[in-house]
């Protein structure tokens, strides 16, 4: 269930790329820990791991586009909010049970691993677009 950074994730942003690279591979140590019968306090504190750097990214790409006047900046900011509602209830999820169950893998899949995928390979390339057409 592993990310591989490759050509269809590059943005071609320097700032933004490598903090994909970062931000994949904490997806993708998430979903290692994250196995069914894992330990619950690996799996929380991997995906308190994920969401530290996150927060930071999202910021980073936020001021990018700010700074570029982005035209879709606010519905980018909606993008980013409904992923950090997604592993806020990933974690609510996680505390309710004894630790990762198949329905929780299932929605780290759905939710994290190929969310960011998507998101990567629309979103974030249309900023990257964007910014470099400037």
């Amino acid at each position: 269930m592993s990310i591989v950074f490759d050509k269809s994730l590059e943005t071609g942003n320097e700032l933004i790329d490598s903090q994909h690279r970062e931000l994949i591979a904490r997806v993708n140590k998430l979903t290692e820990e994250c196995a069914v019968g894992k330990e619950k306090n690996v799996a929380v504190q991997t995906l308190d791991f994920l969401m530290d750097y996150t927060v930071i990214h999202f910021a980073d790409e936020e001021k990018l586009q700010a700074e570029h006047n982005y035209p879709l900046l606010d519905q980018h900011k909606e993008q980013h909010a409904a992923f950090v509602k997604a592993v806020d209830e990933l974690r609510e999820m996680l505390e309710e049970e004894e630790g990762p169950s198949e329905a929780f893998v299932e929605a780290v899949k759905k939710n994290v691993v190929d969310w960011l995928v998507i998101h990567i390979q629309g979103w974030d390339k249309k900023v990257a677009e964007f910014v470099c057409a400037k």
